[in-house]
């Protein structure tokens, strides 16, 4: 047998053979998605209904739009549907699967983010166990963004890019130039692509300075300073290749500098330490912050910088905790694997720390690959699913599910008041037919009509003028809201129906 035929068999036995980090992924997954709410967990964010409905215009219409759908605040505006390609995506799965299918979407992208940031980690040479052990804490501090949502393309995206720089910074290869055609693809899915821009001028500037402090280092860090700023550049070019050019770029920068989005959107605003997941990403930024102190020992500035840079902008702002965990826990894994392997080399060869290092590394080729046995195991953990963890709708706890179906003419010639995540509800309910007050993209309705939004809601003073200022005859308000108890005690307004999560009221003639 030739060697070619032989390496080929080889490779073909270990890719139908059953991995360790097939079963390793597969079981996070079980863990996410057969506990609690299960996949109706995903759905938990009123934004999927108008980004499904959106990519259902775009597929009708074949082409993206620039002007408002969904409202009779700002019917017709300028709009920036900014992650088009990701509403196609739920849109073409929801007509053929419906919400189901939606959620298998999101699982899927939220397993592969796993295994790619797994995958990271070995390639870093982390110690098996090791790896295993960071990611159940990164998976659960992250869990808080595991929605049906485009932003879960940027969570693969971005471990998929910092496995291949991880990659190219140990070994140089031509397939980091793969990143900018990946940048421009990220552009039509997600705005997060600002991470790979920010985490390339991060590394490029950090290797730079580590040349600069170090001459000794000076010829080996300066030409990889450049090669990842031109890399930089490379991708923030490709990242115009969208509908609408440099003008997507403007409109984000105005929405992540603003500081009425900054203080009024919660995932914008930084985390509060009061949960389990808030729990796992403290002890991960605990870690991380050890390590760049390591790290700065070591003069390793570039990595350093990435990591507090990172937590930073993860205490920030939540919605960033994902991310912070992509790029920090690798090398505080790696930091670890070291001190680890230098520990056990002073230890006896029957010491449980040598042991389990030598453990460990004996089973390492079991862990670097994935196999076919993951899409098998997946499809096994789908049919394992009871069928009460499927959704047939929307989570009935967070939305007026039984009220909207009973009031659902009443609700559609009217000009509703509700909250921002019923109305994605209702876009996806009743649209094109429905149109709402104020629906999940802030970005596009701004201060004026957001700040009025928020005086209803609270119940401020001007609350009345403000519903006739918009012609308001329907309101749908949650239970807990003060605008409930309000529109109950006023003569102009009847109550014609209440269910566990909401109230509907409706303005006299």
């Amino acid at each position: 047998m030739s060697e070619p035929g032989f390496s080929s068999s080889s490779r073909w036995r270990q890719f139908l053979t059953p991995s360790l980090a097939d079963i390793l992924v597969i079981s996070i997954a079980a863990r996410l998605f057969l506990i609690g709410d299960g996949w109706t967990g995903l759905l938990a964010d009123g934004d999927t209904g108008w980004h499904i409905r959106t990519g259902q215009w775009i597929l009708e219409h074949g082409q993206v739009p620039d002007r408002d759908l969904f409202s009779f605040t700002r019917a017709g505006e300028a709009w920036y549907a900014w992650e088009w390609l990701s509403d196609v995506g739920l849109a073409l799965v929801h007509d053929h699967w419906g919400l189901s299918g939606i959620a298998v979407l999101s699982g899927g992208l939220v397993g592969l983010s796993a295994a790619a940031l797994f995958r990271s980690m070995l390639k870093l040479g982390v110690h098996p166990f090791l790896a295993v052990a960071a990611m159940f804490p990164t998976v659960m501090a992250s869990s808080i963004h595991y929605l049906a949502r485009p932003h879960l393309f940027t969570i693969l995206l971005m471990a998929v890019s910092c496995g291949i720089l991880i990659g190219d910074r140990r070994s140089r290869s031509p397939r980091v130039w793969i990143l900018p055609p990946l940048a421009a693809l990220w552009a039509n899915l997600h705005a997060g692509f600002l991470s790979l821009l920010a985490t390339l001028a991060l590394l490029s500037a950090g290797l730079a300075l580590e040349g600069w402090l170090d001459p000794t280092r000076r010829a080996e860090r300066w030409p990889q300073a450049r090669r990842y700023g031109l890399l930089l550049a490379a991708s923030a070019a490709a990242t115009l290749v969208n509908p609408y050019g440099w003008s997507l770029h403007g409109h984000i920068g105005r929405y992540l500098t603003s500081d009425w989005i900054r203080n009024t959107i919660q995932e914008f605003q930084s985390p509060s330490f009061r949960s389990e997941n808030m729990l796992h990403f403290e002890l991960l930024l605990v870690a991380g912050l050890i390590t760049s102190g390591v790290l700065l020992a070591r003069k390793e500035i570039a990595n350093a910088l990435l990591m507090v840079a990172w937590a930073h902008m993860a205490l920030s702002s939540v919605r960033h905790i994902p991310l912070f965990a992509i790029v920090t826990v690798p090398l505080a894994a790696e930091a670890a694997s070291r001190w680890w392997e230098q520990a056990a080399a002073r230890r006896t060869e029957r010491s449980s720390s040598r042991i389990l290092w030598a453990l460990g590394s004996d089973l390492a080729p079991s862990f670097r690959q994935h196999t076919a046995w993951a899409a098998l195991l997946g499809a096994v953990l789908i049919w394992l699913t009871p069928a009460s963890k499927w959704p047939r709708d929307f989570p009935s706890g967070l939305f007026p599910t039984e009220l909207v179906r009973l009031e659902s003419s009443r609700l559609k010639a009217g000009r509703v008041f509700t909250s921002d995540q019923w109305a994605d509800y209702l876009i996806y309910y009743h649209w094109p037919e429905q149109k709402v007050f104020f629906d999940g993209r802030s970005d596009f309705y701004g201060p004026s009509i957001g700040n009025d939004y928020l005086k209803v809601i609270t119940g401020r003073r001007q609350w009345e003028e403000i519903l006739l200022k918009y012609d308001i005859d329907l309101a749908l308000a949650p239970a807990a809201w003060p605008l409930v108890s309000l529109l109950e005690q006023h003569p102009g307004w009847t109550k014609v129906r209440e269910d566990k999560v909401g109230v509907l009221f409706e303005r006299r003639d």
